[in-house]
């Protein structure tokens, strides 16, 4: 009889974290129960291992709509290719659990297509796919934790511990991800040298980002709008950047100062002190955005998500840290089954931070070793821009909208992101040598390759920016048949690019239809002006092949205006609603029809 081998790799696809955070949940567990065990990013996996794991756990976050996350994104199209043998992964047992948010039409897309597709390829499911779901009441974990119930007990009946071998019960503080060396400071703080470091590769990313100087950087909302918008313009010279009209700019941000300072104070640090990180266990990589030696100044400064919103498994370890009785209770608590809603009330619903947690739990703060910082706070994570310019226009430039985030809640503090406000205080007037670390990714859009087909394009408030790209690119080829549907909440106030529109529909290169909001008693959005106009955007798709375009808030907008091009076929065309729905998903599928919504 062939001993089965206890190794689990546990594989992931997230977007803002909570898809890892679950995998390294995943991972501890495994730890516990004496399985040997690696987690990591599906794209950091070698794919042709895969037909040779016994055990493989797949957790994926669906993204948009029905988009998997750009951190799985390759795994995706390989999985995907039809000359994929379909016995190939005959020998790989697996689970997935999906991650996503049931008012989104795609709900979890992604993990339910994942697993027909391994099922497809001769995998074996150990249990039915787990679709958590952002709206429950409870969140995710409501799924996530009866889900993770059946999958150790599937997994412990097949693959049962050796003799004389336990659990290790949850009392039991696991090692930190990694240990600390705490050496002399260098002479040069390696952290604050450009990331542009590596002389002769002109290759520019996450690990390695460019730093892009600030040329512009200029609110284009007025003074008594509710919100503050920038339209930021960055020097690209020397990066050897290249993109096409709807890609995107990734910003790598840094903490506000006076959190900064507030972290370092609340936890006693001395943010002169220099480490470096080594390896606790060989399956877990050194971070790849560190560099070392690192000051503690820099770590919170630049790597550490001080002003995020602490998930479960914060509270879970800070219980091994304290020895106050009260607060042991409340941590325990927000990890309990039934301390969801408390927790979720306490934190997410009015966003109170990391740092603020920290602040309010002070009798458990002192006692937090420093390398287990990695473990509680995850590293601050960069945002996603779309390029509002395009590279004809000019080679060494880049536009970007930047919606400035500052809001109120039931707490004090008003409520600020973390990134825009930081882009927002990066003024050349002032500082003219400012510089924002960044690089490039594709966007989702793709525009017709016969230039002569038309595009209608509907982009509210910032959603406008990557058809700002497209008309640009269209433009500067004297292409016309540029329809935009723009929205805002007043033609005096949040108009963005209206100077330009005028000059072009001047030129007849662009037809602009936009809606304001607020300048009237009814609300006016731009599925209303869609409808107004259904003859010619029926024209326009039925008769001359037009593409049509949505980007903006991933809220309520895309369901909105899908419905009202539905509505407008219907009407148009004379058919029913089932009709007109194959109508748009027969679009989508040849890409006529293409989405590109954010949170």
């Amino acid at each position: 009889m062939v001993e089965k081998k206890r190794f689990i790799s546990i594989l992931y696809g997230s977007q803002t974290g909570t898809a890892q955070e679950v995998a390294e949940r995943i991972g501890r567990e495994a730890k516990r129960r004496h399985f040997s065990t690696k987690v990591l990013p599906l794209d950091k996996y070698n794919i042709s291992n895969l037909i040779n794991e016994p055990l493989v756990v797949f957790v994926c976050a669906t993204t948009g709509q029905g988009d998997p996350p750009d951190n799985m994104k390759m795994f995706w199209r390989f999985i995907l290719k039809k000359s994929l043998p379909l016995d190939s992964l005959g020998n790989v047992n697996f689970a997935v659990l999906g991650l996503g948010d049931s008012s989104y039409q795609k709900f979890n897309f992604i993990g339910k297509k994942l697993f027909r597709r391994l099922e497809q390829l001769g995998g074996h499911s150990l249990i039915p796919t787990g679709l958590a779901d952002d709206q429950h009441e409870l969140g995710p974990d409501a799924v996530i934790d009866p889900w993770l119930t059946k999958l150790w007990s599937k997994l412990m009946y097949l693959y049962p511990l050796e003799p004389g071998q336990t659990i290790l019960s949850d009392d039991i503080l696991l090692p930190s991800k990694y240990s600390i060396e705490y050496v002399n400071s260098p002479e040069v703080d390696l952290n604050s040298v450009p990331p542009t470091v590596h002389e002769g590769t002109k290759i520019f990313n996450q690990t390695n980002p460019f730093l892009s100087k600030v040329l512009i950087n200029q609110r284009v909302t007025t003074a008594d709008h509710y919100q503050d918008v920038r339209f930021v313009k960055l020097d690209v010279t020397d990066s050897n950047f290249k993109y096409s009209p709807g890609d995107i700019i990734m910003v790598q941000p840094e903490n506000h100062e006076d959190s900064v300072q507030e972290f370092i104070e609340c936890l006693g640090l001395d943010p002169n002190k220099y480490f470096i990180l080594k390896q606790n266990d060989p399956d877990i990589p050194l971070p790849e955005k560190l560099s070392q030696p690192c000051s503690v100044y820099n770590l919170v400064k630049k790597y550490l998500d001080i002003d995020g919103i602490p998930r479960r498994y914060f509270f879970e370890l800070l219980s091994y840290f304290s020895d106050d009785e009260m607060e042991k209770e409340k941590f325990a608590e927000f990890c309990s089954p039934a301390g969801q809603i408390e927790r979720y009330d306490y934190c997410n619903r009015v966003r109170r931070t990391t740092l603020e947690v920290l602040q309010d739990f002070r009798h458990t703060t002192p006692n937090i070793p420093f390398e287990y910082l990695f473990d509680l706070i995850p590293h601050l994570q960069p945002r996603a821009f779309s390029i509002a310019s395009s590279q004809r226009i000019s080679e060494t430039e880049i536009d970007i909208l930047v919606a400035v985030v500052k809001y109120k809640t039931k707490l004090v503090k008003p409520r600020q992101g973390v990134c825009s406000n930081w882009i927002a205080i990066q003024n050349p007037e002032e500082f003219p040598d400012v510089c924002l670390p960044v690089w490039i990714k594709p966007g989702s859009f793709i525009l017709p390759s016969d230039p002569d087909i038309p595009v209608i394009m509907v982009g509210p408030g910032t959603g406008i920016a990557p058809f700002r790209s497209f008309i640009q690119e269209r433009i500067s080829q004297k292409i016309g048949g540029n329809y935009l549907f723009f929205g805002c909440r007043s033609e005096k106030k949040d108009y963005y690019f209206q100077k330009e529109w005028a000059e072009l529909e001047k030129l007849n290169l662009l037809k602009v239809f936009p809606a304001f909001s607020r300048d009237q008693e009814d609300k006016i959005y731009v599925q209303h002006i869609l409808k107004k106009q259904g003859p010619l955007v029926w024209d326009l798709l039925d008769n001359q092949g037009a593409y049509f375009y949505i980007a903006g808030n991933a809220n309520q907008m895309p369901d909105n205006v899908r419905d009202a091009v539905k509505e407008i076929i219907q009407d148009e065309a004379e058919v029913s609603e089932d009709d007109a729905d194959i109508y748009i998903k027969t679009l989508e599928q040849i890409k006529r029809f293409q989405i590109e919504a954010w949170s």
